[in-house]
């Protein structure tokens, strides 16, 4: 009878926690749950996780589960996504915002969720459907390698042609400094010639002026001999 009591609280217990699974399971039935993006990421470089969240909850705030993420940073943009997780959201009956459906568009979850409902309503096989998906799958990967191609191409094309422009720019400015080089070198030149033929002019004028003084000097000097010649001559004439 004691075992008995000890055992009563315990199987209420399981049963009472029983209940409130089974009810918070029939309150998440009821939730509307949206397939959304919540930014993380720096400013100015966002990175954004897919969640399923209620449609209660803030954007950035709690989410019931991560489905995968997605980052516009690159081109082209960087998704990963657990497309099945995905659908089993939208089987569900979860509504992804715009946003989020454009992505789950662009990794098949959309297609798939549609391929399984027609399962569901025998208009398709579960190998014609899978069969479909893969078909699917094998051509976006086609593309996206195509475009990938692409884009290195135009990435390649464009630093080809920036190189170009930087080599025209270059040699431009080359010949620049060759004409400013040729221009200071005339400018030198006659800067020379300039002091050169001030230096003669300077110097002539000088000797012209010691020439004279010489000349003067001399001339000085021969008058008071012929002055005293002359004195002597007018004496003995006398």
């Amino acid at each position: 009878m004691k075992e008995f009591c000890t055992f009563a609280p315990t199987y209420h217990e399981m049963v009472r926690l029983l209940i409130t699974k089974v009810e918070n399971l029939k309150k998440l039935k009821k939730m509307s749950v949206k397939i959304r993006l919540q930014r993380h990421g720096k400013k100015g470089k966002p990175f954004y996780w897919i969640v399923a969240a209620d449609a209660r909850a803030k954007r950035d705030g709690r989410y019931l589960e991560k489905l995968g993420t997605y980052n516009p940073n690159t081109n082209p943009a960087i998704i990963n996504l657990d497309v099945d997780g995905a659908v089993k959201w939208l089987q569900d009956g979860a509504q992804p915002t715009d946003t989020a459906k454009g992505i789950l568009s662009y990794k098949g979850a959309m297609l798939k969720n549609h391929l399984l409902g027609g399962v569901k309503k025998g208009a398709l096989t579960e190998e014609q459907a899978e069969e479909k998906f893969q078909a699917w799958l094998d051509s976006k990967a086609g593309k996206v390698a195509s475009k990938e191609e692409t884009l290195a191409k135009a990435k390649a094309d464009a630093k080809a042609k920036a190189l170009e422009a930087e080599k025209a720019v270059n040699e431009a400015r080359i010949a620049v400094e060759e004409v400013v080089e040729e221009e200071v070198v005339a400018e030198t030149e006659v800067e020379a010639v300039a002091e050169a033929t001030e230096e003669v002019a300077e110097e002539a004028p000088e000797t012209e002026v010691e020439a004279v003084a010489e000349a003067t000097e001399e001339v000085a000097e021969e008058a008071p001999e012929t002055t005293e010649e002359e004195t002597k001559k007018e004496e003995s004439a006398e």
